[in-house]
């Protein structure tokens, strides 16, 4: 298929367009307010161990998804690696489990979009449940606009949004650390909590492991904008792997900031936003309310990234035949999937108004937060296990490509699926029923077009990179800034 039957605008994206996207998608900020008292409350003062034990696969998985991006560039990504370096069924589950999570999400992140605007105002006005969602309904409609007016539109705003969101933690990190020569309110500072001796077994690791899996979440938006991202996947891949460092050095500075600088009490008190209770300690006055800023613009931002990755996955579904195929429709000039996104902001903002108003609804939607760690865990392990697969004839050339293409992506799809094995128990029957039964929705349209005789369910084996090369050879600009990574041999 040429670059222009494709429709999205290729090279529109630069490298460092790459790593903002990662960032962004991974919304420090949010993450950080949202889940820190989660992570707390299941592992204690282990939070720290949690997050780097959870980090150390989650850059194999990075790794996985810059060597599968260069022998394939698709803005599919894991829907179309998995199904060619695995099995188009496998393949097609792990864009759908991409596709429903991150449609849960959006639901789930209007609210505190529209939250937390209105806190700045008032406390009041924060706790209004139909203003609030009125608020977050049109932070979200005004991404979906931003998605539409084409992907360098896009990365203008993120530009905008994690900049100062990206700014102020860095700030607050640097004061923050510096208080902690002090007294402080919270626990002091041991290396144990860096230890896998604090999680008091393998189910408590596991139920924070599943937990840290959210924190990360939202990196590989890269992945899904390969098509538009100069350098053949490999801008992407990079993009990818400085944006899981970045935020894996924030989530733990913040985390060992919350265990000194604040009690269990306050922590509990505060589960809905620790960030800002944290930044009127760090400083008194502003902080609370600047700190509100950075999530607000953190929560917005990776609604836009979050966008972009489900109208992109709809899009190479679509190309693809595998859903109907107007979800593989671009606009003309604009060379973005309208259509798609179009879809997804309907579902979603119904789905969104629908769960504020009514309990019920809105207890399955918090299960489904919950449930957004089995789907993860599901098709980043099919992912890096793809990598594998797809380089299997050349890992053992060359010791670098054992490590980043076999062992490490390995030892991440390992931790993958035993965090979506061993946490299945702890959750209850309303989380498993979401989390498993939206994977399971995936088998009926994935049957219907398998029993048409589409030609995804038919694809050719993915090539190495070696391959690959051997046949299009591609010479880096001179003007590039080129960070090395790895290379086959």
């Amino acid at each position: 298929m040429s670059s222009s039957e494709r429709g999205l605008r290729q090279g529109a994206l630069s490298g460092f367009d790459s790593v903002i996207m990662a960032i962004a998608g991974n919304a420090p900020a949010y993450s950080i307010a949202a889940t820190t008292a989660v992570l707390i409350s299941v592992v204690g003062l282990a939070s720290p161990a949690a997050l780097l034990y959870s980090a150390i696969p989650m850059l194999g998985i990075a790794w996985a998804f810059n060597y599968l991006g260069r022998a394939d560039v698709n803005a599919g990504a894991s829907y179309s690696w998995v199904g060619r370096a695995l099995h188009p069924a496998l393949g097609f589950l792990s864009g759908w489990a991409l596709v429903v999570s991150a449609t849960i999400f959006m639901v789930a992140g209007s609210l505190p979009a529209g939250q937390l605007t209105l806190s700045l105002f008032s406390d009041s006005l924060a706790e209004n449940t139909a203003l609030a969602t009125t608020v977050g309904a049109v932070w979200f409609l005004v991404m979906v606009g931003l998605v539409m007016a084409g992907v360098t539109v896009t990365a203008k705003a993120q530009w905008i949004m994690t900049g100062i969101e990206v700014v102020l933690l860095l700030v607050f990190a640097v004061i923050g650390l510096a208080r902690l020569g002090g007294d402080h309110a919270g626990a002091d500072f041991s290396w144990s909590w860096f230890s896998l001796g604090g999680f008091g077994g393998l189910g408590g690791f596991a139920a924070g492991a599943l937990i840290a899996a959210f924190y990360f979440w939202g990196w590989d938006v890269t992945a899904n904008l390969n098509e538009e991202t100069e350098g053949r996947g490999r801008r992407a891949g990079l993009g990818g792997l400085i944006g899981v460092l970045f935020v894996f050095v924030l989530f733990e500075v913040y985390t060992i900031l919350s265990n000194m600088l604040l009690t269990p009490a306050e922590i509990e008190g505060d589960a809905g936003n620790v960030l800002a209770r944290l930044g009127e300690v760090i400083l008194p006055g502003p902080g609370g309310k600047l700190l509100i800023i950075a999530v607000m613009l953190s929560t917005i931002a990776t609604l836009e990234t979050t966008l972009l990755q489900v109208s992109r996955s709809l899009f190479a579904m679509g190309r693809d035949n595998t859903v109907p195929t107007a979800f593989g429709r671009v606009h003309p000039t604009r060379q973005t999937p309208v259509f798609a996104t179009g879809v997804v902001a309907v579902v979603s903002l119904v789905l969104f108004v629908v769960s504020n108003f009514l309990g019920t609804v809105a207890d399955v939607l918090s299960a489904a937060i919950s449930a957004l760690g089995l789907q993860i865990a599901f098709y980043y392990g099919l992912a890096a296990l793809a990598v594998v697969f797809a380089y299997r004839k050349v890992l053992f050339r060359s010791v670098s490509n054992l490590v980043f293409i076999g062992l490490w992506p390995l030892l991440g799809a390992v931790f993958m699926f035993w965090v979506f094995v061993e946490s299945l128990p702890e959750l209850d029957g309303t989380t498993k029923a979401v989390g498993l039964g939206a994977l399971a929705l995936g088998l009926i349209p994935m049957g219907w077009y398998w029993s048409r005789g589409v030609e995804y369910y038919r694809s050719r084996p993915l090539e190495t990179f070696e391959e690959l090369e051997e046949a299009s050879p591609v010479e880096p600009s001179a003007t590039e800034a080129v960070v090395e990574t790895p290379e086959p041999v």
